[in-house]
């Protein structure tokens, strides 16, 4: 089965679904990541930036992703890009790999990148008679979900990730650039909590929870 991870930028994919990544993987699906969004100086360093892929490739081998697919448009300027054009680079991603299942980010998350995604993504996964994707699941991610208003997060679906937890924290070390010390939330800390929040909500050690958006039965 093949799976599609859609992440505005590099690291959202393990905050919001890197133990279900892991899971996938470990099963032998096939999943692919596509980051829309990279850095641009000066408002991030040159170091910064050649540091960047080196940690998306060092994080991804971790998860079992099988491929990354890059879009290259500026970080939290989407508003400024066509809305047809974020739809159709979407669409060209989703045509091609023809995932049975989409991860995209929230619709109330604070960042403006992670709504502008998540309408696109709708629209390029529209359930047309030649649309492979059969299910699309909304992830939170850490500093983001939580910190958005009017919080809507309601998870209905819950995937177990107490045996692969350590993998979704040893993925996210890997983007050494974005950790920060706890009790901010995007700490390895935070991880762990939210983790064994989620767990707790349904009877299990660790989990990462999600909110349906669309399932079709066949």
């Amino acid at each position: 089965m093949r799976i599609l991870v859609i992440a505005p930028h590099p690291d959202d994919e393990v905050l919001g679904c890197g133990g279900t990544i892991a899971k996938h993987s470990m099963k032998g699906d096939e999943v692919h990541l596509c980051i829309i969004t990279e850095g641009y100086t000066p408002d991030w360093s040159e170091e910064y930036l050649k540091n960047r892929p080196l940690e998306i490739e060092k994080s991804s081998k971790i998860l079992g992703i099988k491929k990354v697919h890059f879009l290259k448009y500026p970080t939290a300027k989407l508003d400024t890009i066509p809305q047809k054009e974020l739809n159709d680079s979407l669409s060209e991603i989703i045509n091609k790999i023809k995932p049975a299942i989409m991860y995209i980010p929230h619709y109330t998350d604070i960042h403006q990148d992670h709504l502008i995604i998540f309408r696109s993504a709708l629209i390029a996964a529209r359930p047309k008679k030649d649309c492979h994707v059969r299910k699309i699941l909304s992830y939170e991610t850490l500093s983001e979900t939580e910190w958005g208003y009017p919080r809507h997060f309601r998870p209905n679906l819950y995937v177990d990730i107490s045996d692969t937890i350590e993998l979704k924290i040893e993925a996210m070390r890997a983007y050494g650039s974005e950790l920060k010390e706890f009790p901010h939330p995007r700490s390895l800390e935070g991880i762990k909590t939210l983790a064994k929040k989620r767990g707790s909500e349904v009877g299990l050690k660790y989990a990462e929870a999600f909110e349906v958006i669309r399932e079709i039965m066949v």
